[in-house]
């Protein structure tokens, strides 16, 4: 499984309704000329990659840099979807929110109306959404979570969180293709333009004390909580982030009676129990690397960062002529390769040879 992370800074405001309308149908073209010429799986492979998610904002001509990129090309490309899932093979649920918490149900609709394992994605979204909120632990919370998802299977989280003291957002994308951990070294490639401390329990380093982790809560929750207290008068190690007030009692002890009543068998099992929060799980890694000498990782896993522009007509404003034409376009070259005629496809492909050669 693949995943990256990117940032981006928070701006105001939203798409005015004729650049959004535009959105939606250029976005729905490329969708349907990427689907004709490569597979809706394909569409997938790129959503999950930062930088050509990135430049498809650019494309769409929304926004090159700010955190609204992200809601809006994931809304954008949502509403284009809709009624063209059977030629698309392309189903997107959730979005910025409300919509994000409603993504179980989307999955569910799309269960009864297409007839896919709905209960099987749903599993998938909570457990990304736990791993970037409680497992990977980076100052950012989340407030977007979009599920793409083709009918034979693979799918796509895009997904982002806030932190407004740095007044930056962070996107993380998702991928099922190559799925073998979801808690060890997912991420294919992390761009950001912040760096900092971070819990990252899905780092390799973090193996032992996920394992720590594991063996903990298989134990009596007395048994725990009998030695809560006394590490609570220990002073604590200043190198990161947990602190003694992480060990609360009452709190950690409803997770453990969970947890010991249902043992979880695997780390995403226990990711996944119901009231575990990002609190629970510090509370967790610390008594791991008190009693069992396995401390997490702090590494935050961001490994490239790239510029970005402007909005707000910058470095231009939108020609609304030519994006409609590029629209008309794009209809046109879809339309004669489905009666046969392929030459402006061809051109196309020959062009993209081209600025590849470049």
């Amino acid at each position: 499984m693949y995943k990256s992370i990117a940032d981006l800074p928070l701006h105001y405001g939203e798409a005015p309704r004729w650049l959004f309308e535009r959105m939606v149908r250029l976005g729905r073209e490329i969708l349907r000329v990427m689907v004709f010429e490569f597979g809706p799986q394909e569409v997938l492979v790129r959503l999950s990659d930062p930088f050509w998610f990135q430049a498809l904002g650019c494309l769409l001509g929304f926004d090159w840099h700010s955190s609204g990129l992200t809601t809006t090309v994931c809304g954008a490309l949502k509403e284009a979807v809709k009624g063209y899932e059977r030629e698309l093979g392309i189903l997107v649920a959730g979005g910025k929110g409300r919509a994000a918490l409603r993504t179980p149900q989307d999955l569910l609709f799309y269960g009864d109306k297409f007839s896919i394992e709905a209960e099987k994605f749903i599993r998938i979204s909570r457990l990304v959404a736990k791993v970037d909120s409680c497992a990977l632990q980076d100052g950012y919370d989340l407030y977007h979570h979009t599920f793409l998802l083709t009918f034979e299977g693979t799918w796509c989280v895009i997904q982002q969180g806030m932190n407004p003291k740095t007044r930056y957002a962070r996107r993380y994308h998702w991928l099922s293709l190559g799925l073998e951990d979801f808690c060890c070294e997912p991420h294919k490639a992390i761009c950001c333009d912040l760096r900092g401390k971070a819990l990252n329990m899905v780092a390799e380093e973090s193996k032992r004390s996920r394992e720590a982790i594991l063996d903990l809560v298989k134990r009596p929750p007395v048994e725990v909580l009998k030695e809560v207290r006394p590490l609570k008068r220990l002073e604590l190690p200043e190198r990161h982030d947990l602190r003694a007030e992480d060990l609360a009692p009452e709190k950690l002890e409803k997770v453990l009676l969970k947890t010991y009543e249902q043992v979880p068998s695997r780390f995403e099992d226990l990711l996944l129990v119901q009231g575990l929060g990002p609190k629970s799980l510090r509370a967790l890694s610390l008594l791991a690397e008190l009693i069992y000498g396995a401390p997490p990782s702090f590494r935050d896993p961001a490994r490239f960062s790239f510029a970005h522009g402007g909005k707000d007509g910058k470095p231009y404003p939108v020609d609304r002529d030519l994006y409609d034409r590029t629209i008309e376009v794009l209809k046109d070259c879809l339309w004669a390769a489905k009666l046969g005629y392929t030459e402006k496809l061809e051109a196309l492909r020959r062009l993209e040879s081209f600025f590849k050669r470049v």
